[in-house]
């Protein structure tokens, strides 16, 4: 069974309460299925900001993208959970990852660690916060049941396993840390490569009962008439690949509503990603895309 579409942004920029709540509405308005909110210093603080987007909508789906599992003790987290699910009415989706920007360790003095002492730290929280927020004594009790929907982001293996272990959604960047940096840039993978990371979560994940939901962060969504022309300015960005390599990545969406429609129908056929998450500035642009894939 294909699953259907669903469509979340990611909300990057703090604002304060009448403009923070404004673009929670016009979220709600353009169709989008959830508003998420990523965990970085300098953003908006993950639990307050979903309070406030639940006080503002009535339909969307509440959701962290992705918390920074360094920034948190298990214990204190299941209390933000637990109390974020409650007040949200039970629309929290949460989201974990293992952070990638050492300075905002270091600006918050906490370890950054190696990548195995980051994934085996997500590991210890996921696992604990499982034992927590599950048990009947625990307080607070979050609201859905049996737990509320875990979200994991990763690329490398030992992420893909613990996705496949525990995450209800998966999530794939179409991206991988630049090695060296400590700011936390980024540089894509190519669409081959991404086939090969779905497809090493997949043999991770046979054995499942049920299926997880992929996600696809999209980086990029022009609507465009010349395509070319719209990726130039990005090529400064990626100087190792061209124009027509840039429009074959996953995470870039540029053409006519018609022509991102179809490639969005192709990468759910290729990969099956049925869970796209767009950034802020984004948000606009992307929702005649929306439209038209649920009218299709």
């Amino acid at each position: 069974m294909v699953r259907s579409f669903r469509f979340g942004v990611n909300l990057v920029t703090p604002a304060p309460e009448r403009e923070w709540r404004a673009k929670c509405r016009r979220a709600e308005e353009l169709g989008y299925d959830v508003i998420l909110v990523p965990d970085h210093l300098g953003m908006a603080a993950p639990f307050p900001a979903l309070v406030a987007a639940a006080e503002a909508t009535e339909r969307p789906r509440l959701g962290t993208f992705v918390l920074n599992a360094g920034f948190w003790n298990p214990a204190l987290l299941a209390r933000e959970v637990a109390t974020a699910d409650a007040l949200t009415g039970g629309r929290l989706e949460l989201g974990l990852g293992t952070g990638y920007v050492r300075a905002e360790h270091e600006a918050a003095g906490l370890p950054f660690g190696s990548p195995r002492e980051r994934v085996d730290h997500l590991r210890r929280t996921v696992e604990e916060l499982a034992g927590l927020l599950g048990s009947p004594e625990h307080r607070p009790q979050p609201v859905q049941r049996p737990r509320v929907p875990l979200l994991i982001g990763g690329n490398g293996d030992r992420m893909l396993r613990l996705t496949a272990e525990h995450a209800d959604i998966a999530a794939f960047t179409g991206a991988r840390s630049v090695p060296g940096s400590a700011t936390g840039q980024l540089a894509p993978i190519t669409a081959e490569e991404l086939d090969e990371r779905v497809a090493r979560y997949r043999e991770l994940a046979a054995g499942r009962a049920e299926p997880a939901e992929l996600n696809l962060l999209v980086q990029q969504v022009v609507i465009t008439e010349d395509r070319e022309a719209a990726v130039r300015p990005f090529l400064e960005l990626v100087p190792h690949l061209t124009a027509a390599q840039v429009l074959e990545l996953p995470i870039v969406l540029v053409g006519t509503v018609e022509e991102i429609t179809a490639q969005v129908r192709a990468q759910r056929e290729r990969y099956g990603f049925t869970y796209l998450t767009v950034l802020e500035p984004c948000m606009e642009v992307f929702a005649p895309v929306m439209a038209a894939l649920r009218e299709s």
